[in-house]
């Protein structure tokens, strides 16, 4: 064939090469806009989180300490869902990859491995300081670390929100009561702690954590939220956390003794991770300034509420009652009159339905684990990997 003859089919063979290439970088366009639109499913969240784009002067960059835990990861999925550029920051020790990893590939999204008693420069417009591990085997397993968590933590988040000029969230906790001889607590109430017990590097580190954020208000004009978080459950509890609610679920779930330290007619409140997560942010964004509650006033014994999760799944397990913890409040219920009226918040779901949705989230734990060897009242690190 004469070269003329070829002319023709080399330029078809180039057009279609750039037909191709054109293909190629429209689809990867495509793929771009639409991984910067929601979440990937993964194992551990498989349901697709949708996210909107908002304008450059209502998106804010907002840090979340511990923000791959549990709490922590949550409150990533609502910030996200709404345009806002989030950065996790988490050292592991309880909170783990698995809980965010579904928004790695998202541009507004950043994850850093830091620990937060050393210092970090970052230009942030909001902070949500959650980092500190919340379960009492966990946090007395290194109470120096823990009470430096909650000081020097605090110290360095307050200073960064200083220099930044960011409105800064403390997660306290109802555990600053103590073992609380006024029922319902309300805010108002200083509270009845042991100094010197096996929960204090965690109640007087958070109590002084509060004391430091009214300092740096008041001295510095930082502007400040406080957050008493009361028992909170719900998908994405560590599994190995020892608390009341995944110990009873995954003792019940593998047919095992279901373990109460004490008779089990001390009390507690449970809220469900959605409505702590609405109150965080209403709070954040709201006027108030005086620390707040944020808890289900809902009130249930130990021995009934083990008795409902062993109903809700159907378990032969039988309650074991061994001895009382030391320093175990005897009662917990929150006064949530000051979130009313100063947030418009108020608890929506119901203890059983959030249940229903966190024995569902276990039962795919326990059989990816094979078998899940609940954490006892000790102190212990926490188990499994990120």
């Amino acid at each position: 064939m004469s070269d003329s003859a070829k002319r023709p089919a080399a330029a078809t063979n180039g057009d279609n090469d750039q037909d191709t290439k054109r293909a190629r970088l429209a689809q990867i366009v495509q793929d771009q806009q639409l991984l910067a639109s929601q979440s990937i499913p993964t194992p551990h969240t498989p349901k697709v989180i949708q996210t909107i784009r908002l304008p450059d002067a209502l998106r804010k960059k907002i840090l979340i300490t511990g923000g791959a835990g549990f709490v922590g990861s949550h409150l990533t999925d609502r910030l996200m869902s709404e345009g806002h550029e989030v950065v996790v920051l988490d050292n592991f020790f309880t909170g783990r990859k698995a809980n965010v990893e579904h928004w790695l590939h998202h541009p507004n999204f950043s994850l850093i491995r830091h620990d937060v008693i050393q210092p970090i420069l970052l230009e942030v417009d909001q902070i949500y300081h959650l980092a500190c591990p919340a379960s009492p085997p966990h946090y007395q397993y290194n109470p120096v670390k823990t009470i430096k968590t909650s000081t020097m933590g605090t110290i360095n988040m307050l200073g960064l929100a200083k220099r930044v000029k960011a409105r800064i969230l403390l997660a306290s906790t109802s555990e600053i009561y103590g073992d609380p001889e006024v029922h319902p607590q309300p805010e108002t109430y200083w509270g009845n702690v042991n100094t010197l017990g096996p929960r204090s590097c965690y109640d007087e580190g958070k109590r002084v954590a509060e004391t430091m954020m009214y300092a740096y208000k008041n001295q510095n004009n930082v502007s400040i939220r406080i957050a008493r978080i009361f028992n909170t459950f719900g998908p994405r509890m560590h599994p190995n956390d020892g608390r009341v609610v995944s110990n009873f679920i995954i003792q019940s779930l593998q047919n095992k003794n279901i373990t109460i330290y004490g008779d089990g007619s001390q009390t507690r409140s449970f809220q469900y991770v959605d409505d702590l997560v609405n109150g965080l942010t209403k709070l954040m964004n709201g006027n108030y300034d005086s620390p707040v509650n944020l808890g289900n006033p809902d009130e249930y014994s130990i021995k009934d509420f083990a008795t409902k999760i062993k109903e809700f799944t159907q378990s032969s397990s039988e309650i074991k009652f061994l001895p009382k913890v030391a320093d175990d409040p005897t009662q917990r219920k929150p006064d949530i009159s000051t979130a009313k009226r100063e947030l418009d918040w108020a608890p929506c779901v119901h203890v059983e339905d959030g249940l229903r949705k966190t024995i569902e989230y276990f039962r795919g734990e326990v059989e990816a684990a094979g078998e899940i060897v609940p954490t006892g009242p000790d102190a212990a690190k926490p188990k499994g990997g990120s």
